[in-house]
């Protein structure tokens, strides 16, 4: 026989997939189905002997329970969907962490993907997870239509937005308060002198973006300052348009002299600026972000509860589950400026 042939044939058989059964482990024990499933749910009615074998045949094939057609018998999967705009977003990891605690506490199992600020991808992937049979979901939206889920939800799939509102259909949310945040960072930046303010956010579709806008704009008047058009700049979060929007504000012959961001990839690339400027911008970010305060000077941000929003948000998604609640709610968590000497620059002209 030729090299290859009998290396073919010594082959081991590709088992992967292919994961033991409880009548695997009946045939190895030796005893019925039904002894098996008992011994496997803990229920009584089994020997000491009897379970000693079956239980060695389970270590010796690796078998593991079915939960999840167990708990399809049931009604339940025991497991939450999380969708969220973007993985890598260091906003995300706390938010996510506590989704998880929560659904763990219940004894429930959390999946979660990224939607990639794409509605289209946001809508596959939501129910790409309903199919699934998730018992519940929590969703950052991409998009501005959630009624594709309304089918979902008459069957009984619990489902709570978190920083943004779903569109075109009532459901809960638990929100940051954007605006007041916004308001309460820039009206900080005028206590301190500045008149000439600019602001940089995220894409103007997004709640987040136009929320913080309408709170930088509230503050301005507040103040009585008129805004030129010139010194606001929203679109996409990438570095390079961002550095563009930052480098015009700070250019001419009326530079702004302070710098509100939108968010916290806004404000990373707007400290790469302006170490590039040879005169003090002031500036106050939205979101706290890791380092902000090794920097020099510190950074000054309004920070958010990531974490509590995750929270908040799992607990009431088990609430609709439990059958305790009745119309959906908008729950909106405080904000709160730290200040770090950034946000306190004075304006040098």
């Amino acid at each position: 026989m030729p090299e290859t042939a009998r290396s073919i044939a010594r082959r081991p058989e590709n088992r992967y997939g292919n994961r033991p059964t409880m009548k695997d482990v009946a045939a190895r024990a030796g005893v019925g189905l039904k002894t098996v499933s008992r011994v496997v749910n803990g229920e009584p009615g089994v020997t000491p002997d009897t379970e000693r074998r079956v239980q060695e045949a389970i270590d010796a094939l690796g078998f593991r329970r079915n939960d999840s057609a167990r708990v399809l018998r049931k009604g339940r999967t025991a497991s939450i969907g999380l969708v969220l705009e973007d993985l890598a977003d260091p906003f995300y990891g706390p938010l996510s962490r506590a989704v998880e605690e929560v659904s763990r506490a219940h004894g429930s199992l959390l999946i979660n993907g990224s939607s990639a600020e794409d509605p289209d991808r946001e809508q596959e992937l939501a129910l790409a997870l309903c199919a699934r049979r998730v018992d519940g979901l929590v969703i950052i939206p991409a998009g501005d239509d959630h009624r594709y889920l309304e089918p979902e939800i008459r069957a009984g799939v619990a489902t709570v937005f978190v920083d943004r509102p779903a569109g075109r259909i009532d459901a809960d949310v638990v929100l940051s308060d954007s605006f007041g945040g916004a308001r309460d960072g820039v009206a900080h930046l005028i206590a301190h002198g500045h008149r000439r303010i600019g602001f940089i956010g995220d894409m103007p579709r997004i709640h987040t973006a136009a929320e913080r806008l309408r709170g930088y704009r509230a503050a301005m008047e507040d103040a009585g300052i008129p805004v030129e058009d010139t010194w606001m700049s929203l679109g996409v979060t990438d570095p390079e348009r961002v550095r563009r929007a930052a480098e015009e504000m700070l250019s001419g012959p009326a530079p702004v002299t302070a710098v509100f961001a939108g968010n916290n990839r806004v404000t990373v690339t707007v400290v790469r600026v302006l170490a590039a400027q040879a005169r003090r911008v002031a500036l106050v970010g939205f979101d706290d972000f890791e380092l902000a305060d090794l920097l020099q000077p510190g950074i000054t941000v309004i920070s958010q509860d990531p974490a509590g929003m995750g929270r908040t948000a799992a607990e009431r998604l088990f609430q609709q589950l439990d059958g305790s609640l009745l119309a959906p709610e908008r729950i909106e968590l405080p904000t709160r400026l730290i200040a770090r000497g950034s946000g306190e620059l004075p304006p040098e002209d």
